[in-house]
C-alpha cells in the first residue's frame, strides 16, 4: 500500500499516540504502533493494554491496509525527515519506504494480526463535558492522588455523577482529599473510578480554547474519551472508593480569607528548609487577623506573618507543607476561604465564592 500525509500531522499522531505504547511487553505488537489505512484516512494506535490512545488524519491514497512499526524510530524518522510532505509505501515483506524530497529511509515492519483490538464500549450512555472545564477537574485533583498500590482504587480519580447533573471528581491518599465539581447535562447516574495516568493523559490532549466538548461513556470495566480525532480508552479501577462525603467537615469554629499568593510565597520560603532528611511540619498560630507561620528543622528555622481576614476563634495547628501548598497552587484562586475546628481537625479549603472545589488537609502534630 501507498499513501502521503503532512509530516506536521502525523509527527503530532505520533507524539499523541505513542504515550499508550507499552515499554516492554510479551506481545511483541505492543512495543510498536498500529497504522492503519482506510484510503483518505490514517489511523494511528498505541495501546499497551491498560491504556490506549487512537488517532486520526487526513491522507492521499487509494489503498486499504495496516502494519506495526517501532514507535521510536518512527517517531525520528518522521521528526527528523525534512520535507512537509511524506510518503509511505509497504511491500509484501512488510518493508517500509519512506521519502520526502530527496531523503529516503527503508525499515521494516511487523504484522498488525498480533496486535490486540482495543475494547468495544457502547456509547449508550454518554455524556458530554467541555474540554477546559474537564481540564480545569482533573488538573485541580490530580494533587491529592494516592500513590499507595496497596489499595489500587485510589491510585485514580472518582467520577460521581448524581441525577441532578452534578459531576464530582474527588481523589483522596488518606492525608489530604480534592473535591472538584461541576453541573453537566445529563440526568443518569454514574460512578466509576479512571486511573490517574488516564487522566493526565487526557489532560494533556484536552484543549482549553477548543469547541467541541469531550465525550465521556464506559462499560463498567473501561472508559472512553472522546476528544475529536483522538480517542482514548482506558481500564477502570474496581474496588469501593473512599466515602468522601462523610471526610467533609459540616462545620466551622474559624473562618480565614487569604490571598492565595501571600500564603504560597510565605510556604515556599519554609520549603527552602525541608528536604528529605529534614523534614518539620509548619506551625501556623491564625489569630488578631494575620497567620504566623514558622518552621525548624536541622538546617535552620523560619518564622513569618501576614495578614488575613479572620472571624471566630484563634488557631494553632501544623502542617505538611507540600500538601498545603499543592492544594493553593491547585486552587487557581487570588483569594481562598479557610474552614478550621481546632489544632487537631482537618482543615477545608474552598473558593472565596460558590463551592466549585474543596480541599481537606489532614493537620500535623506539633512537638514545639
Amino acid at each position: 500500500m501507498k499513501f502521503s500525509c503532512k509530516k506536521e500531522d502525523i509527527c503530532a499522531a505520533i507524539g499523541n499516540v505513542s504515550k499508550a505504547v507499552s515499554a516492554k511487553s510479551t506481545i511483541t505488537a505492543l512495543e510498536g504502533i498500529r497504522i492503519k489505512l482506510s484510503y483518505t484516512v490514517l489511523e494511528l494506535t498505541g495501546y499497551d493494554l491498560e491504556l490506549g490512545i487512537r488517532s486520526t488524519i487526513e491522507a492521499v491514497s487509494e489503498d486499504c491496509g495496516e502494519f506495526v512499526v517501532n514507535a521510536r524510530l518512527f517517531s525520528e524518522i518522521t521528526r527528523k525527515m525534512s520535507d512537509e510532505i511524506l510518503t509511505f509505501e509497504t511491500d509484501e515483506m512488510l518493508n517500509i519506504r519512506i521519502t520526502g524530497a530527496v531523503t529516503e529511509y527503508c525499515i521494516s515492519a511487523m504484522s498488525a494480526e498480533e496486535y490486540p483490538d482495543l475494547p468495544e464500549v457502547s456509547d449508550e450512555h454518554r455524556f458530554l463535558v467541555p474540554q477546559d472545564q474537564l481540564k480545569s477537574m482533573i488538573n485541580q485533583t490530580a494533587h491529592a492522588v494516592s500513590l499507595n498500590e496497596n489499595k489500587p482504587v485510589m491510585t485514580g480519580a472518582l467520577f460521581d455523577i448524581t441525577e441532578d447533573g452534578n459531576f464530582n471528581m474527588v481523589t483522596s491518599d488518606g492525608y489530604r482529599l480534592a473535591l472538584r465539581t461541576e453541573h453537566i447535562d445529563t440526568a443518569e447516574v454514574h460512578r466509576f473510578v479512571v486511573p490517574a495516568r488516564t487522566l493526565s493523559e487526557v489532560s494533556r490532549l484536552l484543549k482549553e480554547d477548543a469547541k467541541p466538548p469531550c465525550g465521556i461513556y464506559n462499560n463498567f470495566k473501561h472508559i472512553v474519551f472522546e476528544l475529536g480525532e483522538i480517542t482514548v480508552f482506558s481500564r477502570l479501577l474496581e474496588g469501593d472508593f473512599h466515602n468522601y462525603r462523610a471526610s467533609i467537615p459540616p462545620d466551622k469554629r474559624t473562618e480565614v480569607i487569604v490571598r492565595t499568593r501571600e500564603l504560597v510565597n510565605c510556604l515556599e520560603r519554609c520549603a527552602l528548609l525541608i528536604n528529605e532528611k529534614n523534614k518539620a511540619p509548619v506551625r501556623c498560630v491564625f489569630e488578631n487577623g494575620t497567620v504566623k507561620v514558622s518552621c525548624k528543622t536541622g538546617i535552620g528555622s523560619i518564622s513569618d506573618t501576614i495578614p488575613v481576614d479572620l472571624s471566630g476563634d484563634a488557631v494553632t495547628i501544623g502542617f505538611n507543607n507540600k500538601f498545603m501548598l499543592d492544594a493553593l497552587r491547585a486552587s487557581e484562586c487570588d483569594k481562598l476561604r479557610i474552614h478550621l475546628s481546632g489544632g487537631n481537625r482537618v482543615v477545608k479549603i474552598i473558593p472565596p465564592e460558590g463551592d466549585s472545589f474543596v480541599f481537606l488537609v489532614m493537620p500535623v502534630d506539633l512537638k514545639y
